[in-house]
């Protein structure tokens, strides 16, 4: 009997039984603030179009590249609905590593100091509500919308592509396509959670934006070029070097690029979409004799992809947990 009403407290809390009944009540309140701001209709406008874009250069390549017998991955019908393209488009999960942290900012740029600036911050907390239960509405909120829409597109694709082909999906590519959506929304919640952070430390929503609009241009378009720059000035001639010295060089480039979040999200998304891909650094002449090309297991893609997943869910992590100490910090009465 107790064990039936404390599920049934889990599922329905309460309103007046104590943090988990305001925390609904705020969660669902910036669900529907998300769904009717402007903004967040034109990223989704911007998002579906590019998703349409891609999935119609997949369906005229599709043929082409399931036939290709050369293609370890020919076989996967729903990985290449999602990987395979003509050059002239980038497929979607490309498209998703530029979109996807401005889709994160949108959601978490004016999270606290447009409550701040408009008044609303300290009438909210003089009621019975705990600072942490509005920091995590605001997260959760933007993550359930994320979730509903990333969802949305992946059953969307799915069913244009059994409806268009016929083919059954195998239990393997189900997974994949399970494990690319997850990392979608843990690289789309690593974004939020950082522009969460800079509406806590600037007053001015417009300045939290532009900073983070600056962190994502950083890392998507310059950090490589620096990266570059200083490894080309700093190495030595790679005519006087050994192969064990490139490899070793290599590696310490593939490191520090390792850094910039799009990278993780990329090699993660790459490894899981295209089951051919055995490794993520360089590799020997002696380590490649004898491999013959085929696909890897789930598990297999799953673990050699696990640091970059690892590296975005810490990031998220430590964002979040960042703004919550500058928040329980916060003095809201000036």
């Amino acid at each position: 009997m107790d064990l039936k009403i404390s599920i049934k407290n889990i599922l329905n809390p309460p309103i007046n039984s104590g943090e988990s009944g305001p925390l609904r009540v705020m969660i669902h309140k910036e669900i529907g603030d998300h769904i009717r701001s402007w903004r967040f209709a034109i990223l989704i406008g911007l998002i579906v179009l590019t998703f349409v874009a891609s999935l119609y250069v997949s369906l005229t390549n599709v043929k082409r590249s399931f036939g290709d017998l050369n293609d370890p991955d020919h076989a996967f019908l729903y990985l290449k609905l999602l990987t395979a393209t003509d050059n002239s488009v980038p497929p979607f999960h490309i498209f998703l590593s530029f979109l996807a942290p401005l889709l994160g900012i949108s959601l978490g740029f004016d999270a606290i100091n447009s409550e701040q600036n408009g008044g609303t911050l300290i009438r909210l907390l003089a009621q019975p509500v705990y600072r942490d239960n509005l920091l995590l509405a605001k997260f959760l909120s933007a993550l359930v919308v994320v979730s509903s829409l990333f969802a949305a597109l992946t059953l969307l694709m799915i069913g244009g592509g059994l409806l268009l082909t016929g083919v059954r999906m195998e239990p393997q590519e189900l997974l994949r396509i399970i494990g690319f959506l997850v990392i979608t929304i843990v690289y789309v919640a690593f974004w939020l959670s950082l522009s969460i952070v800079l509406s806590i430390v600037f007053r001015q929503a417009a300045t939290s934006a532009l900073t983070a609009i600056g962190i994502w241009l950083f890392f998507t378009v310059f950090y490589q070029l620096v990266v570059n720059l200083a490894i080309r000035s700093l190495l030595p001639d790679p005519a006087l070097l050994t192969q064990e010295q490139v490899i070793r060089y290599n590696e310490i480039i593939l490191n520090l690029l390792r850094i910039a979040p799009n990278h993780l999200y990329t090699d993660a998304v790459t490894t899981l979409l295209m089951p051919s891909v055995r490794s993520l650094g360089p590799l020997t002449m002696e380590q490649m004799a004898g491999a013959i090309p085929s696909s890897l297991p789930f598990k297999e893609s799953l673990m050699l992809a696990w640091p970059q997943v690892s590296g975005l869910v810490a990031s998220m992590t430590g964002c979040f947990a960042w703004a919550y100490y500058l928040l329980m910090r916060r003095e809201i009465r000036s």
